[in-house]
């Protein structure tokens, strides 16, 4: 007896992930989190590594939190930073939004992300991702959180709700329109 496997083809994930990052910014998606049930890696301990800080997500309850998987090595994920220092010049550097850039990429340290980040001008939380909270983002929202060039990103809201934007390269305009109602009182 023969069996068939059906293999993965390349050009049918290629052609997803362009159909994917051409998708422009809209509304977020439904959340995948309520107040009631804050994800566990809101818990994990994060180092900045541009401060030695530690940090987490839950200390930023109460505010809206723009987070974004990144590698160092990425084009995309800086072309995404350098529209989200136009945000946050946009909206005049609201104390209630904060950003968090997470490096997924295993092979990066915490001693080059700070240099990437100096190098660069940034100014809000780099971290590298702890693998319990790599994991959840996979596991949670999907696999494509820990793809940096399709530039992932979640917003939170003041609640603690989990809203997937749209993947591709957003522009700091979209994002504003997409960020400003959660922000608004």
């Amino acid at each position: 007896m023969r069996t068939r496997t059906v293999p993965t083809s390349f050009a049918t994930v290629l052609l997803t992930g362009l159909f994917l990052s051409g998708c422009s910014l809209s509304a977020p998606v439904e959340p995948t989190a309520t107040a009631a049930s804050i994800p566990d890696w809101f818990n994990v301990k994060m180092t900045d590594v541009r401060t030695g800080q530690t940090f987490t997500i839950n200390d930023f309850a109460g505010k809206v939190v723009l987070f974004e998987t990144m590698a160092q090595w990425c084009p995309t994920c800086e072309s995404q930073e350098n529209e989200v220092i136009k945000l946050h010049e946009l909206l005049g550097d609201s104390e209630d939004l904060v950003s968090v850039s997470l490096d997924v990429d295993l092979h990066e340290d915490e001693a080059s992300l700070k240099e990437y980040a100096a190098a660069r001008g940034y100014d809000w939380y780099f971290a590298v991702a702890p693998l319990e909270v790599a994991r959840a983002l996979g596991n949670l929202y999907s696999a494509q959180y820990l793809n940096p060039p399709v530039a992932p990103m979640l917003l939170i809201d003041r609640n603690g709700d989990v809203y997937g934007l749209p993947y591709g390269l957003k522009s700091a305009e979209a994002l504003q329109k997409t960020v400003e109602p959660y922000l608004a009182p």
